[in-house]
């Protein structure tokens, strides 16, 4: 896995997107929101429409998902011709619908205009990279990049090299979507469909199966997937939770010893199936009647999930929280540590209010928790040091509200260490609305250095301990915060 600090560098450039469909538009909004260029070649009608939608689902969910600024926006060019939207790109994204005589045209036209070295990347749901590479003049810089929908929430990205794929370009390619916050996984045999497609069409096979059978209903179907083992595949893979010495015996059941699946047997798909499955949506979406569109409620879900693994850091939310430490490196504002560390201005977020329309309570401890958590990047706390030294653990918070605030405020914070040694340290911040001289509010907080094997107080090692202590000495001559150490109490 990059670091974050490598990850900016493999931005692109640009990107050249062929195909302004959900898939492209979703492409458009992933790579603007991470402020990358895009040159869109879309002849479909509606496709301003469509990524100008996407787009807005896509602010709409981020400002959710995430606390830290993203960068400015990249510009999108509409442009009239293939050649003109792989032009000096370093990555060309196809998105076309799935006819192969199609995609291996435009693969075919975008790889004879495309600079050299470019790569040149597919959202096929289905065909092999060879097939897609038999027209190209340069094949070497062809792969299948295949992405979920919603592209620009979902964090996967199946990687699947052809037979004439060049050496690296799948290393590439998998720095390039990193960097958008993206989570790659290399399919590494060529094969219809990939990992994901097969998946999702064995148990869509066995779903309408059981509802043929009148062993269950769609709505039965829903619930048994999403009340169990999607819960459980979103927080852990299921080898994982099986255990060591049980894997074994697990597979063995699941490899089809007890004939529960009917995989192989095809459901007679009448008028008759047809009608009742049309009945039993039509009951669903009306005991399911949503007062917002179906994809704003999808999204709200999905950002749901995703904070809460980001707050675990597995999973997907550990791609996400490498995605916040990617966006902090490129938006942090801190000084030389001559003075208080100033975080990246943020936005309050609408859900964050209450009935009244002030901020809440626990949103400012949010703030509070998100500055702390940036020192700690600031002097050298990363994954590799959490799992080999130890980490800083709030042991003390205290709250000062001076101010209100509200939904839409910009809010700037600044970090000022008032004292350190081997185990302790003690910070004080300070939220301030932008342009406004008085604060908001202010947090002081104490934390203990723990070891990871004890789970007790420990010294701080190495450069982390050297920066910290460093950091600490420069702000000892910063003027002492009225507030600080005065805890709680009547004056």
């Amino acid at each position: 896995m990059l670091e974050s600090s490598d990850v900016s560098e493999k931005l692109p450039r640009g990107v050249g997107l062929l195909g302004g469909g959900v898939i492209g538009s979703g492409w458009a909004a992933r790579f603007l929101l991470n402020g990358v260029d895009v040159r869109l070649y879309g002849p479909s009608p509606g496709t301003a429409e469509r990524v100008q939608k996407m787009l807005d689902d896509a602010r709409r969910a981020y400002r959710k998902l995430t606390l830290m600024p993203l960068p400015p926006e990249g510009s999108l060019m509409a442009v009239e011709s293939i050649a003109d939207a792989v032009r000096g790109v370093d990555l060309v994204q196809e998105s076309a619908p799935e006819r192969l005589e199609l995609k291996q045209q435009l693969l075919a036209a975008a790889s004879r205009a495309a600079g050299p070295g470019t790569l040149i990347c597919s959202s096929t749901s289905g065909f092999r990279p060879s097939l897609l590479q038999a027209e190209m003049e340069h094949p070497d810089c062809l792969l299948v990049a295949r992405p979920v929908q919603p592209v620009y929430l979902l964090p996967l990205i199946e990687l699947c090299a052809g037979e004439r794929t060049a050496p690296g370009a799948v290393e590439r390619a998998a720095a390039i979507y990193r960097a958008i916050g993206m989570h790659p996984l290399v399919v590494r045999k060529e094969v219809d469909g990939f990992i994901i497609n097969r998946l999702q069409d064995t148990v869509a096979r066995e779903a309408l199966r059981l509802v043929h059978d009148e062993v269950a209903t769609l709505q039965d179907v829903d619930d048994a997937v999403r009340y169990s083992w999607a819960l459980c595949h979103t927080a852990m893979v299921s080898y994982c939770i099986a255990g060591g010495r049980g894997v074994g015996q697990n597979i063995g059941q699941r490899a089809f010893k007890w004939p529960w699946s009917r995989l192989t047997d095809k459901s007679v798909i009448d008028r008759a199936f047809l009608g009742k499955a049309a009945e039993q949506v039509d009951v669903m979406l009306k005991c399911h009647r949503l007062d917002v569109r179906a994809e704003e409620k999808r999204d709200v879900l999905i950002v749901a999930l995703l904070q809460a693994l980001r707050s675990q850091g597995d999973g997907p939310g550990e791609t996400v929280a490498r995605w916040e430490r990617a966006l902090s490196d490129r938006a942090r504002q801190l000084t030389n540590g001559s003075g208080p560390l100033r975080m990246p201005t943020l936005e309050v977020p609408s859900h964050w209010v209450d009935y009244s329309g002030h901020v809440i309570q626990s949103r400012y401890l949010k703030l509070v928790n998100k500055a702390t958590e940036t020192l700690l990047q600031y002097i050298g706390i990363d994954g590799q040091y959490r799992s080999n030294s130890g980490n800083y653990y709030t042991a003390e918070t205290h709250l000062t509200h001076l101010r209100e605030l509200y939904a839409g405020d910009r809010v700037q914070m600044l970090t000022q260490v008032l004292g350190a040694d081997d185990k302790r340290l003690h910070l004080h911040h300070v939220i301030t609305r932008e342009g406004d001289e008085k604060p908001a509010a202010t947090g002081e907080q104490m934390l203990i250095h723990v070891d990871p094997i004890s789970r007790r107080s420990a010294p701080a090692k190495g450069h982390v301990r050297e920066r910290l202590l460093e950091l600490a000495r420069l702000h000892s001559q910063l003027p002492r915060p009225n507030r600080a150490g005065a805890g709680i109490g009547l004056r």
